[in-house]
């Protein structure tokens, strides 16, 4: 098997999976079926392309929570337009976004053309990828490499992905959510995240059996000077 490792670390994230209109909650952690419509995007696939879309739910899922992150609401008001398209009134609308949270997101394949075909399309998407909602991008290491073996071995090596500032120095266990048809853990728990079509006339999702098991934090690694803005462009990094 092969297996995509994202990193979702934006400054703000959402992925709601039960909630609609007025109020937009979001989940602690992503869900499978907000990443399937990200790599959907990525893909070129349409809203209404139901059969491309479903085909991404055989992928193998499983996510690591590498900082939690914290509950964000953002008050919003939203104004309503009769048919005539005049004014009729203000309404408020409440969204809420998950701040400052490092997710890791690990999708396995046994279809190497499958990993190479999304690789691809993350690499040069066709549509604008997003952390749950278009107003919230990607970071620049979005896309952490393609490695040999399953999700869930992978989410319990990788090198633990929490902020050097992050308030929490060191806690006891990092949880790993993922698809029971990878073995191993506790929970059999529901969630309604399996995407059945994201059709603006008829989203709809089932119910996904997942499970969890909490590992030890792996080994940080120092990225401290990793980053070099200048070379990335094709210049140099002068100091003053």
């Amino acid at each position: 098997m092969r297996t995509i490792l994202l990193k979702f670390a934006g400054p703000l994230q959402s992925w709601g999976t039960s909630s609609h209109f007025e109020s937009r909650h979001t989940d602690f952690y992503p869900s499978k079926s907000g990443v399937v419509g990200l790599i959907a995007a990525c893909l070129g696939y349409r809203r209404d392309e139901d059969d491309k879309i479903r085909s991404l739910n055989d992928l193998h899922f499983a996510v690591r929570v590498d900082q939690p992150g914290r509950l964000l609401k953002d008050y919003q008001t939203v104004y309503k337009l009769k048919k005539n398209g005049d004014f009729d009134r203000n309404y408020v609308t409440n969204r809420y976004y998950i701040e400052d949270g490092v997710f890791l997101v690990a999708l396995g394949s046994e279809k190497a053309g499958q990993i190479e075909e999304i690789v691809k399309a993350l690499q040069q998407p066709y549509f604008q990828p997003f952390l749950g909602r278009r107003s919230v991008p990607p970071t620049y290491d979005f896309l952490l490499g393609v490695f040999d073996g399953s999700p869930l071995d992978l989410l319990k090596t990788y090198p633990w992905q929490k902020n050097k500032s992050h308030f929490v120095k060191s806690p006891t266990f990092l949880p790993i959510y993922f698809d029971v048809a990878l073995g191993e853990g506790v929970g059999g728990r529901m969630r309604k995240d399996e995407a059945v079509s994201f059709s603006s006339r008829n989203r709809s999702y089932l119910f996904r059996e997942e499970n969890r098991l909490d590992i030890l934090p792996p080994k940080e690694v120092d990225t401290k000077d990793d980053h070099d803005a200048f070379h990335a462009i094709g210049g140099e990094n002068v100091p003053f």
